[in-house]
């Protein structure tokens, strides 16, 4: 028999795993972590040009990728579909519909890991975990819109009435607000400002946060206007298989967060020495990094998909927004 201390040494060494990212290590000062997030959100709200990311980025990678023009191919068949979703999921990564998945670089990292290999790990664990609660909404929406999706706004393709906004962004505007409200909410737990309603189901599932975070992304698709999108979201409601739908809307959900991914994993891995150090002796320097990015891309996600277009539209008076906008 092994000697009880081998036994509680063996049974103590560390386990890679994800760790969670509300953890109960509240930075000391968290107001001003709060109001610099939110003052960065207000400002990438202001700043933002869809016509930029929407254009000049998205539609000319798609473009280059599948060797023809995105917008004015028509999508013929189902490995069409699947190729194009993967493709419209990396083209569109930088559209304002899904930059907020850039605020889960930080928690996938984690904090308060001890070494290389545990972090490298981690991140790798709650990346999978992410996928699967994006998946999850990914999944249920596709069988949706295979089920009933040309009754669905984003399948409308109608203009306005004057003095009204499409069904298509009324959708956006709810559902992106819902998601930049938990993402805020989110952000608040991890600086101890706000409660954990998830506190009790935590303890049993560390993993909980990780998972919900990825629901929001997959929430992304219900209120995405892309076009892109939106063609992609068109030929899966008229081939009205849940099937096939639920597959496309998966692959480019994937295809959203790859770039995110890699940029996790690289810094896992190329994380100066000075700088892991300088993470590793206190988890609220993480928490700080992470409750920052999800309040500045919270906060961007409702005044961009809420004041904002609210303002375009009218309904309010004034939004500032920058001239090049």
């Amino acid at each position: 028999m092994l000697d009880s201390h081998v036994m509680e040494a063996v049974d103590s060494s560390p386990r890679p795993r994800a760790a969670p990212f509300i953890d109960g290590h509240f930075p000391r000062r968290p107001i001003p972590i709060v109001l610099l997030s939110i003052l960065g959100g207000f400002a990438l709200s202001a700043l933002w040009s869809y016509q930029f990311v929407d254009s000049v980025i998205g539609d000319n990678v798609a473009n280059y990728l599948l060797g023809h023009d995105a917008k004015a191919t028509p999508i013929e068949g189902a490995v069409a579909g699947i190729v194009f979703a993967l493709v419209s999921g990396l083209a569109g990564t930088f559209t304002a519909c899904n930059v907020a998945v850039f605020g889960a670089v930080a928690p996938c990292l984690g904090p308060g890991v001890a070494s290389r290999k545990a972090l490298v790990l981690g991140t790798l664990r709650a990346l999978a975990w992410l996928a699967v609660g994006m998946l999850v909404i990914s999944v249920s929406y596709g069988v949706l819109v295979g089920w009933i999706g040309v009754n669905l706004p984003q399948f409308s393709t109608a203009p306005p009435e004057p003095g009204q906004m499409p069904p298509v962004l009324v959708q956006s505007m709810v559902v992106f607000g819902v998601v930049g409200i938990a993402m805020i909410y989110l952000g608040l737990t991890v600086v101890g400002v706000t409660p954990d309603p998830l506190a009790a189901v935590a303890k049993r599932f560390p993993q909980v946060h990780t998972v919900l975070l990825g629901m929001l992304i997959g929430g992304f698709l219900v209120g995405r206007p892309y076009p892109l999108f939106r063609q992609l979201f068109r030929n899966a409601a008229e081939i009205g298989s849940p099937l096939y739908a639920a597959a496309v809307f998966s692959l480019q959900s994937l295809g959203n967060i790859a770039l995110m991914a890699v940029i996790a994993l690289t810094l896992a891995l190329i994380l100066p020495k000075r700088v892991f150090n300088w993470f590793r002796v206190d988890p609220t320097r993480a928490n700080t990094f992470t409750a920052a990015s999800l309040l500045t891309l919270g906060v961007f996600t409702v005044l961009y998909w809420d004041l904002r277009l609210l303002a375009t539209f009218g309904v309010i008076p004034w939004y500032p927004i920058a001239p090049w906008v």
